[in-house]
């Protein structure tokens, strides 16, 4: 098996090789700095730094104690697994995302979002997902926020 590659049973989705989770799964930036390497080793170079504490990542394969992590455009690469966090958090997509107090795009607003934000993930259904963010609480279609798969059920 080669690094970072993942076990598929018959039965469901890839299985990480160190930590047993599924693959991929997501998860957040625990530190405000964190360096994304070419490799999963302190000898491979530095490509960039992520810099915003709670975005939400991507994980996407396993080697040892690092995870190779994508943001919401697709880029990433290597990072040490403490400097990751399994607390859920997504990111706004759509540009004045609507809150509202109930999963229905009729009912109120509590707070207007704008793309970009980063907001911890509570509940989700089929196809609206409970968010915090700045002191506001309410739901977001799933279809305007990055960081929960299509399929996702959280209660």
């Amino acid at each position: 098996m080669s690094a970072g590659s993942a076990q598929q049973n018959d039965t469901g989705p890839a299985i990480g090789p160190e930590t047993n989770l599924p693959l991929p799964r997501y998860v957040s930036l625990r530190a405000g700095e964190a360096n994304v390497r070419r490799g999963p080793s302190l000898s491979h170079r530095i490509d960039w730094v992520f810099q915003r504490r709670d975005m939400p990542l991507q994980v996407i394969a396993e080697y040892g104690h690092w995870r190779r992590v994508i943001d919401r455009d697709g880029q990433g690469g290597w990072v040490h697994y403490r400097m990751l966090s399994g607390a859920r958090t997504v990111i706004i997509d759509a540009d004045d995302l609507a809150l509202r107090n109930r999963p229905d795009p009729n009912a109120t607003e509590n707070a207007i979002l704008e793309a970009g934000v980063v907001a911890r993930l509570g509940d989700c259904n089929p196809d609206w997902c409970e968010l915090t963010a700045g002191g506001y609480r309410g739901w977001a279609p799933k279809a305007a926020i990055w960081g929960v798969t299509d399929a996702e059920i959280r209660d």
